[in-house]
């Protein structure tokens, strides 16, 4: 029986999925457009999208420290991926990779936008929303992903209980009915709404 994953392996594990597909994005795909609803911005592209990604990375540290934006969001107007911007992202994912992997406090909050999370809870936030881009980014260019056994199961464990939850606020789509025979990536991912024949 496999043991239960812990919420700071499960940000780990999503983490560096998605960073196994930025890693593989091509520069001509930065200004191929994505789906309106993946941004808020008007008629992002993937170059958008990694923008929001490096900007999310470069918050890690401020949030395992208990910063929030209100206090402060220097990182907004900040032009994080710079003349390369893979490898900017990437030195943002090594940053917040090495702060995980060095502990994260239990006791301590995660201060978001839409509320205040336990640890645990925040980590689980984090990863979900990785774990998710990197298989819909993957879709959407081509490049061949699956997400781990590993790391379904602690979508499952983490993700799951609270789909309907989280669905009622918008952060996922309607429920789709997985196709007969359908294996556990796809399962999890019509559970949450994203899957994609």
């Amino acid at each position: 029986m496999t043991s239960p994953m812990k919420a700071d392996q499960l940000f780990l594990a999503s983490d560096a999925a998605l960073r196994s597909v930025i890693d593989r994005i091509e520069p001509d795909d930065l200004h191929k457009p994505v789906p309106a609803s993946w941004s808020s911005i008007d008629d992002p592209t993937v170059l958008d999208l990694l923008r929001s990604h490096a900007y999310d990375e470069a918050w890690v540290p401020g949030v395992l420290a208990g910063a929030s934006v209100v206090d402060g969001d220097e990182l907004r107007d900040t032009d994080l991926l710079g003349a390369d911007p893979i490898a900017a992202y990437d030195a943002l994912n090594e940053a917040a990779t090495a702060l995980v992997r060095a502990g994260v406090d239990p006791a301590s909050t995660f201060r978001f936008q839409y509320g205040d999370y336990s640890a645990d809870e925040g980590l689980s936030h984090l990863a979900l929303y990785r774990a998710f881009q990197a298989w819909m980014i993957a879709k959407h260019l081509g490049i061949p992903f699956r997400l781990s056994p590993e790391l379904i199961a602690g979508l499952n464990q983490w993700v799951l209980p609270h789909a309907e939850e989280w669905r009622a606020f918008g952060v996922f789509p309607p429920e789709i009915e997985p196709p007969v025979g359908a294996d556990d990536e796809t399962r999890l991912l019509c559970a949450v709404g994203y899957w994609v024949p």
